[in-house]
């Protein structure tokens, strides 16, 4: 599972060849969950505070994140995306 992104012990993973519709992976102290690119937790749960973090990174980096999508489905390597500061 490549990790895209680290920040407030937040990781951000997205897996090559997943399921549709385009997602990633939020992992954060024991709890995860995943985020569609327009902000919506699709499965899963994380604390308020990290979910709120999650959403305001995705806003971000949503052009990113479709990149990342399109590069995983290709079988490509990923980019790190810059984390939340």
């Amino acid at each position: 599972m490549p990790v895209i992104s680290r920040f407030y012990g937040i990781l951000i993973a997205m897996y090559f060849n997943d399921h549709n519709p385009p997602h990633f992976h939020a992992k954060y102290s024991g709890y995860e969950a995943l985020f569609s690119f327009d902000g919506t937790m699709l499965e899963g749960e994380l604390p308020k505070r990290a979910a709120a973090f999650v959403q305001e990174w995705i806003t971000l980096h949503q052009v990113e994140l479709e990149q990342n999508w399109l590069r995983a489905r290709a079988g490509e390597p990923l980019n790190y995306i810059a984390p939340l500061e």
